[in-house]
């Protein structure tokens, strides 16, 4: 997708965003519709990191920038059932067990060290589990067949290396849901907030792409930010039954954060020697 083009789709779907959060305040009142906006603006942060593995997935595949597309459509709608699946487990588990969001919180604490910390991201697709277990059930040809995810020789269906990119896409946002999705139950156990808050999210991740890998480089302080955020809402998760954070100044902070690193990266754009 053209870069011009991303950026257009990319408003296109914060815009409709924005617009369903207006739904909400009109249908569920301002609190919910102030839950909704925090929720979406974490997880559309969270999306960033994600954003950059699928960049590094399709450079050590190998895939194209015309056949990119295609698996990001496919994968897209994967990972808004994957996570659809995971946010009704986690509303039911936090519903029966309030102690389980110490754990959440603890998690996420965890990840913001990680993402400020530890290296960057590395896939290896021979150590994926899902990828070895599909081998064994359907063989993989060693090569592309145009945008195809199997094709049929000899009377067998064979897989392509599309697909098994595909397939470890899937399963790393299955990772990456891990930590992202607890975030939210720091500002809401409503599963309505949450399901529509991450399904906006991800609904313009596709576009949003398109957008990073032009311009990836230069947002080098971003990765910061997003592990400050994750940090933040651990631990706000974590004296939640002792001091709640109000979800206005949580909404505050959180865009502070992020607004800081863009600016902080940008300076380091013009002044790349310091």
């Amino acid at each position: 997708m053209p870069l011009r083009k991303a950026i257009y789709w990319s408003i296109f779907w914060v815009v409709l965003s924005l617009t369903f959060n207006l739904v909400v305040y009109y249908t569920h009142g301002p609190q919910k519709a102030l839950e909704f906006l925090t929720g979406y603006i974490i997880e559309k942060s969270l999306s960033v990191d994600n954003l950059f593995v699928f960049l590094i997935v399709f450079t050590i595949f190998g895939v194209e920038l015309k056949d990119q597309r295609r698996v990001l459509n496919y994968g897209i709608v994967g990972v808004i059932i994957l996570r659809g699946i995971l946010i009704i487990l986690g509303a039911t588990l936090v519903e029966e067990f309030h102690w389980i969001l110490y754990i959440f919180g603890a998690m996420l604490v965890y990840a913001g060290y990680r993402v400020i910390y530890g290296e960057d991201a590395t896939i290896e697709p021979e150590k994926n589990v899902a990828v070895n277990l599909f081998r064994k059930i359907v063989p993989v040809k060693n090569e592309y067949k145009g945008h195809n995810f199997f094709i049929k020789e000899s009377g067998k269906v064979l897989a392509t290396p599309l697909f098994v990119c595909l397939l470890v896409i899937e399963t790393t946002d299955v990772v990456f849901a891990i930590d992202s999705i607890p975030a939210i139950f720091a500002i809401t156990t409503d599963t309505f907030i949450v399901l529509t808050s991450n399904l906006m999210a991800v609904l313009g991740l596709r576009s949003m792409y398109f957008v990073l890998a032009e311009v990836h480089a230069s947002f080098l302080y971003v990765k910061y930010g997003v592990g400050v955020v994750l940090a933040y809402v651990g631990v706000k998760m974590l004296i939640m039954d002792f001091y709640k954070i109000d979800t206005v100044v949580s909404l505050s902070i959180i865009l502070s954060i992020l607004t800081i690193s863009v600016i902080l990266s940008y300076l380091k754009n013009r002044n790349p020697s310091k």
